[in-house]
């Protein structure tokens, strides 16, 4: 164990033992957090912050390391992100790779990692039972990771995978070019993801062990006094203090400093430059940014809260507003982006339109305008106010958040320097006010420091017409100029526009938070029928577990005319559309307030949903439905709205190979389904008279279902749907109208593959997903039986597929669940073609699976389903996760309220030999039964099959891989119209139960 530091922080105090040393001030916590927090520095200098939550169902923990890619050698690039996927592979302790893996597969849990530019994050939850067994294994990887050199090459090709996953992402490739473009002698110029070229080919040249270097690495920045700790469970304080001193005392403390960076990423060289980029998708916007002063020191005041809220506002005398109406633009983003430490950035980013696009030197100086505004303005109190205000209601009702996500971000949060007894509220609470401090963060948007991106496909914009130039790793086509001095003297002598101004009082801040609070020891499980007539139906449960001042009203509008043709589809998604365009300046405040809306299309209809403090949700709904009933549809606004999504269905033909994948799976599976190229046929004609003519017969007639759940009483529910009843006045759907989609029955000894190209022709990747259905998804038996065989199949099939054979970076298995029909299925992405990631799964299932269910003990079995019945038992973490369990058995058309404990009785029922059986029978491809489809979405550059290297010393070989065949009888669909209308359907959803059994709780 490490000696102790002879010198502690201010509020520490060595506890008797001498193990560690105490944080003895009060830990700020929100009202509403019911957690039990103590904090504590191991002799190492590690600090941690133990969680105790006698509820929780998942324990966690998390470590972060102040040290990501910022700190790689300059002839390592990506050594720090490498790091993070070798660590995982093995220790000391624990040598076999994926010891940690399996084991919190088999206790409900789940693990991750990622690396930022200055920090390192490792986290995983697991079954409450089973925290000190993975914080054993956990703890290992800081105290003796053993760096394999089996791994290495395979991990390497891990790093590889996922750079290639990215290469036709536009943020990628963007954030990329920024950093490409800053400084060559800051870090953040570097390429920080890694590849085979910086991290094998590179260093194999020059004579470089990477390994060596690796370990260098980890020795040099690993260091217990820049990591934080924190441990989640329901075990009592004092024994998870225990386990933090037993498990992680261990960790070596180098005294180090956070690395760090005293040169500026953007020098005069850089700023002032205007760069012109090609994106692989059809977008159009301008990016301005700022250096700006690192922002973490001035955690209590958060002084760039208040230039964000003016400049991202989007109500009446805005930048946005202001565009809108000059027809320049459609939505606009603001705020800081950290960099690291010491250094951070402002930028603003504005989706433009063509006209937009051409002016986009306009749009810069109603920017700077604006700007301009600000700083003549001075710091206003009542805007201070209402955000300090907002802030602090934000952090007294936090509602609970998934485990693994709150430990990985509070340790993250420990790195920012906040006084310990903040460390918890920091990132919300504003502490007083200080306008210079707010001044001096304008004073850093100025207009001699800035530069910009213009991102467009459209060359007329691009001086010289062209892109010549080309980014090194991701090859993103560019240009650069300086800033026109046209510009930079108009930007030199501002003339404000009077059409801008600050925001108005925002009438939206809610005042009442009274909840009524009655303690109950038996919350009610299921919601309450408080309305059921042919035209409507309420559902309604008064919050009783989590007691906040919120609300959440979900309505599904159904209509048979919404989606009967690709024609109304594309009407119905346009009115949605520009309802919300001619809302955004009234509900803005709302959502600024805690009170948001939506509106949505579906297959059957819309859903119209108000989320946030309950106190004024009466106001924003009875708002949205009056402008439902009474838009008028603007012409120019019409035809910029056409224009987005004429952009967005076109550019659905460059999303991931695996989307495509999933996309065609759920077209060849679902009864109705209307393609993108279907709908943009028809978007090009419409106009806006087509709209004004179509929306009122859209809400003609409507079936009306909501479900109002949070802190409302049953009379303020059924107002709210009377609301939406008397202000659209529709007339009521017949019964057999109410139907929902149903889903396609593949025939018994089903093995059909459905083929078509990656759409991009850059995409080096193809993608796969195989489909394995089994019918019936009434049946609880069927349901339990193959989320029992999702449960054992997934670590063997990610550490086989994914870490042994290196297919891709996407490797995932599961359950493809659907109305009327469920199944288990494998998505791929990869530079191996499709045709080869089926031999894999295939392979896979007939072998390693069938092996490893045979040798399977029932032991080995009881983990697995208890895994599973814990993950399904898991109790809510908020009022939005029980909402969407309710509305999801509300919209299947199921109303199975009772569905999860009805599943775990099955799956306690069923044994080894069920699920023996079942997988012979219905998941080995070789089955009689089994019912196959699959699809290949087969990349334009699939490149040689390449033969894997030669097993080194003590390596266990290579399971040997013929080229990838379909299997014999295989069917190749060559007519998708014709293969779904040969197929029989399911049933259509129906309650599993009368619905009037509900209105009498």
């Amino acid at each position: 164990m490490a000696a102790a530091t002879q010198v502690l922080p201010d509020g520490y105090v060595r506890n008797e033992k001498g193990t560690h040393a105490d944080f003895t001030k009060p830990i700020e916590q929100s009202l509403n957090d019911d957690r039990h927090y103590r904090l504590i520095r191991l002799n190492n200098d590690l600090e941690v912050m133990l969680i105790q939550d006698p509820n929780v169902d998942k324990s966690a923990a998390a470590l972060d390391v102040h040290v990501g890619h910022l700190s790689d050698p300059k002839n390592l690039q990506g050594l720090a992100h490498f790091l993070e996927h070798l660590l995982f592979m093995g220790t000391a302790k624990y040598p076999k790779e994926n010891e940690y893996s399996e084991f919190l597969a088999q206790h409900s849990g789940m693990s991750n990692a990622f690396t930022g530019l200055d920090n390192t994050n490792y986290y995983f939850e697991v079954g409450h039972d089973h925290l000190q067994g993975a914080l054993d294994r956990f703890s290992q990887f800081f105290i003796s990771p053993a760096f394999s050199e089996n791994c290495k090459d395979r991990e390497l090709r891990a790093v590889d995978s996922e750079h290639k996953k990215n290469l036709q992402s536009d943020s990628w490739r963007l954030f990329q070019l920024e950093k490409n473009l800053s400084s060559p002698n800051h870090p953040y110029h570097q390429f920080g993801t890694g590849n085979l070229e910086t991290l094998e080919e590179a260093p194999g040249r020059a004579g470089i062990d990477v390994r060596d270097e690796l370990i260098k690495f980890h020795s040099k920045y690993y260091s217990a006094n820049i990591m934080k700790l924190v441990i989640l469970g329901r075990e009592p304080l004092d024994q998870l203090t225990q386990w933090a001193v037993e498990m992680f005392s261990d960790i070596r403390n180098l005294g180090i400093q956070p690395p760090a960076n005293s040169n500026p990423p953007w020098t005069a060289k850089e700023l002032l430059r205007t760069t012109y980029v090609k994106p692989v998708k059809d977008v159009r916007s301008l990016e301005i940014k700022f250096p700006f002063p690192d922002q973490y020191p001035h955690y209590t005041i958060h002084p760039a809260r208040y230039i964000t809220h003016a400049i991202g506002h989007e109500g009446s005398g805005s930048i946005l507003s202001l565009l809108k109406k000059k027809g320049w633009a459609n939505n606009l983003a603001a705020g800081t982006s950290h960099g690291g430490i010491g250094f951070e950035f402002y930028k603003i980013t504005v989706d433009l339109t063509k006209e937009g696009l051409s002016r986009y030197e306009d749009v810069t100086l109603i920017i700077f305008q604006y700007i301009e505004m600000l700083r003549r303005e001075g710091v206003r109190p009542y805007i201070w106010d209402e955000i300090t205000s907002l802030a602090a209601t934000s952090f007294r009702f936090k509602e609970k958040s998934p485990a693994s996500g709150y430990v990985s971000r509070l340790a993250g949060v420990m790195q920012r320097g906040y006084a310990p007894e903040w460390v918890l509220s920091g990132s919300y609470l504003i502490r007083g006010s200080d306008p210079k401090a707010v001044m001096e963060g304008l004073d850093a948007l100025r207009v001699d420091t800035w530069k910009s991106h213009l991102v467009t496909q459209d060359t007329s914009v691009v001086p010289g017409g062209a892109f010549p130039l080309s980014e090194k790793w991701y090859g993103t086509e560019y240009h650069v100029e300086n800033v026109s001095p046209a510009l930079l003297e108009r930007l030199r002598h501002l003339e404000l526009d009077p059409a801008l101004h600050l925001p108005e009082p925002n009438a939206f801040i809610p005042e009442n938070f009274e909840t009524n609070k009655v303690p109950t020891e038996s919350p009610l499980t299921t919601p309450i029928l408080i309305k059921h007539t042919p035209q409507t139906r309420i559902w309604h449960k008064k919050d009783d577990v989590f007691w906040v001042p919120k609300i959440n009203m979900y309505f599904q509008l159904k209509s048979p005319l919404s989606y009967s043709s690709p024609s109304n589809n594309v009407k119905t998604q346009l009115y949605v559309s520009l309802l919300k365009d001619a809302l955004t300046e009234y509900s803005y405040d709302a959502d600024l307030a805690g009170l948001s809306y939506s509106l949505d299309t579906t297959v059957e209809g819309m859903i119209l949903s108000v989320e946030g403090y309950n106190d004024k949700a009466h106001v924003l709904l009875q708002k949205v439905v009056e402008k439902m009933k009474t838009l008028e549809i603007d012409p120019e606004r019409f035809h910029l709205i056409q224009d987005q999504m004429d952009r967005m269905y076109k550019n659905f033909r460059l999303e991931a190979p695996h989307q495509h994948a999933m996309y065609y799976m759920s077209y060849l599976t679902q009864e109705k389904l209307w393609t993108q190229e279907e709908k943009l046929a028809e978007l090009k004609d419409l106009t806006p008279a087509d709209i004004q003519a179509f929306y009122p017969a859209l809400l003609a007639r409507l079936h009306i279902e909501g479900l109002v759940h949070g802190n409302m009483a049953a009379a303020d529910a059924l107002k709210a749907g009377t609301i939406i009843e008397e202000g659209l006045a529709p007339k009521s759907l017949v019964p057999s109208e109410l139907l929902s989609q149903r889903s396609h029955i593949l025939p018994e000894n089903c093995k059909v593959v459905y083929n078509r190209d990656v759409p991009d022709p850059d995409n080096v990747n193809s993608g796969l997903e195989y489909y394995l259905q089994i019918e019936n998804a009434a049946s609880k038996v069927s349901r339990a039986r193959i989320q029992i065989m999702a449960q054992i199949i997934n670590e063997p099939c990610f550490n086989q597929l994914r870490t042994k054979e290196q297919l891709g970076y996407l490797v995932f298995s599961g359950v493809r669940k659907q109305t009327g029909a469920t199944g288990l299925r494998f998505i791929l992405q990869s530079e191996r073609d499709p045709v080869h990631l089926e031999s894999r799964v295939e392979s896979f299932l007939e072998t390693r699976m069938k092996t490893y269910l045979e040798e399977m003990k029932p032991e080995e079995y009881d983990k697995q389903v208890n895994s599973l019945i814990q993950r399904k038992l898991e109790k809510d973490k908020n009022l939005r996760t029980e909402t969407y369990r309710y509305w999801g058995q509300i919209v299947s058309g199921y109303y199975d309220f009772e569905e999860i404990q009805d599943e775990v009785e099955e799956m306690r029922r069923t044994t080894l030999e069920m699920i023996r059986e079942f997988f012979q029978s219905s998941i080995l491809p070789s089955a009689r039964k089994a019912k196959k489809l699959s699809v290949h979405i087969q990349s334009q550059k699939v490149p040689a099959v390449a033969t894997p290297p030669p097993p080194k010393e003590g390596e266990a070989p290579v399971e040997k891989q013929e080229p990838g065949k379909l299997r014999d009888g295989t069917v190749m669909i060559d007519d998708l119209v014709g293969f779904k209308a040969g197929l029989e359907l399911s049933r259509a959803p129906y309650p599993v139960v009368d619905l009037l059994r509900y209105s009498k709780l």
